[in-house]
């Protein structure tokens, strides 16, 4: 059962529950794999909004493994999609929010002063 508190994240793939949690090995792991320099970089990058789906399994493998699940990226990349992306992605941002913590709130540009 996933301890929220420890920035664990449950997820059901094709009738299995896992847990997912980005620990300081898993973003260890994901800076070398995505070619981050630092933290930072990870945070800049998945800020971003785009992935590819390689990024996607670095993800979902870092956040597996740092919740205990030894799988490698072959047996992630063949986790069953059932209930499509969104889960996931549902999942891995609850898991990155729980690692780095809330995005600041946008702030609104101030309009240039009418002359």
């Amino acid at each position: 059962m996933a301890n929220r508190r420890r920035g664990e994240v449950p997820l059901d793939l094709g009738g299995t529950r896992y847990t997912l949690c980005f620990t300081l090995g898993a973003l260890a792991e994901l800076e070398s794999a995505l070619g981050a320099r630092d933290l930072a970089g990870l945070a800049e990058r998945f800020a971003g909004g785009s992935l590819a789906t390689r990024d996607l399994i670095a993800l979902l493998g870092a956040a597996l493994r740092g919740g205990g699940h030894a799988l490698d990226e072959a047996a992630v990349a063949a986790l069953p999609l059932a209930g499509g992306l969104e889960p996931i992605a549902q999942a891995l941002g609850e898991a990155l929010t729980a690692a780095f913590g809330e995005a600041p709130a946008a702030t609104p540009r101030e309009a240039p002063p009418n002359p």
